[in-house]
């Protein structure tokens, strides 16, 4: 009896066995990061996230078991303390094993502060590129232009391969492979979104300029302009004036946040009310396609709202 084939396929599986155990332990902040590691993981591991569904990105407190899953963790991969900054005191004093991994801070991630920009600003900036590093006052929320997702993707993979030579070639090309998924979408979201161009359009909080900039659109005010800031009495009476004044479209409820103030807002003017917003992908199924879904939902539900009637 010939047992070479089976030897064969122990020794195979032994030897899967042992690159599986050597994958890194990682660990993410919001769901859309995790996506993006899963991306480059593939089956060669899980990653975690710390944010629960639907929890606030901006202010969250850790429980002490993801405490210990940070303490095991290798590799944390999380935007940064703009975004995040309950995660950066606790990184900041946890004395950490692994390596924190900012991505806001790689070199490659363009940059720009709170408030819409101009297709124009934008073209400028990619010749002359804002990088990370120095991002006092910067809109944290870059992986809403595709060109900072797919910098991501690369970064994780270098990173990830540098931890488990072993696998890099796996990691480089499950990131490669994303990359070119992400390139695909967004050739799809530029012809869906180019007829709403001149649609202008009010979101719930200033977190959707990287979109509207990247794809053209005309984000015409926000109700909270930062993460954090509550929106004040004169910003109000200047919005609503905007608002009845005619000319913009539709304004955009956002998840987690409370819709009274912006339906007050928009009350007895012709403004559309759109679909309910999710920045971050938190009510979206986790895992590797997340990326991709979030980006695809948000061009839906502004194209499904601005769209002429």
């Amino acid at each position: 009896m010939n047992l070479l084939p089976a030897a064969f396929a122990t020794a195979l599986s032994l030897l899967a066995t042992t690159t599986r155990a050597d994958v890194p332990a990682v660990v993410t902040d919001i769901a859309l990061v995790q996506s993006l590691a899963q991306t480059v993981l593939g089956e060669l591991g899980h990653a975690d996230v710390l944010l629960p569904p639907g929890a606030d990105a901006h202010s969250y407190q850790l429980r002490p078991s993801q405490g210990a899953s940070l303490q095991r963790a290798d590799l944390v991969f999380w935007v940064g303390d703009a975004l995040t900054p309950w995660l950066g005191r606790t990184l900041a004093g946890a004395g950490l094993k692994g390596k924190s991994v900012p991505l806001l801070d790689a070199p490659e991630t363009y940059l720009h502060a709170f408030g819409a920009e101009t297709a124009h600003d934008h073209a400028e900036a990619e010749a002359e590129p804002e990088t990370g590093h120095d991002h006092a006052g910067a809109d944290p929320h870059a992986w809403l232009d595709p060109a900072n997702a797919q910098a991501w993707l690369a970064l994780i993979a270098a990173e990830l391969a540098a931890a488990d030579p072993a696998n890099a070639a796996a990691y480089v090309a499950n990131a490669d492979a994303g990359r070119a998924r992400i390139a695909a979408l967004d050739a799809t979201l530029r012809a869906k979104l180019a007829p709403l161009a001149d649609r202008p359009f009010v979101v719930f909080h200033d977190a959707y300029g990287y979109f509207a900039d990247h794809y053209g659109l005309a984000v015409a005010g926000a109700l909270h302009r930062g993460d954090a800031s509550a929106p004040g009495a004169a910003h109000l009476a200047e919005l609503r004036a905007d608002l009845a004044a005619g000319g913009i479209i539709c304004a955009f409820p956002e998840v987690s946040h409370d819709p009274k103030l912006l339906a007050l807002t928009l009350e007895g003017t012709p403004v559309r009310t759109g679909a309910v917003l999710d920045p971050t992908g938190g009510t979206l199924p986790q895992g590797a396609g997340l990326y991709e879904a979030l980006m695809a939902d948000l061009a839906a539900k502004l194209s499904d709202c601005l769209a002429p009637r």
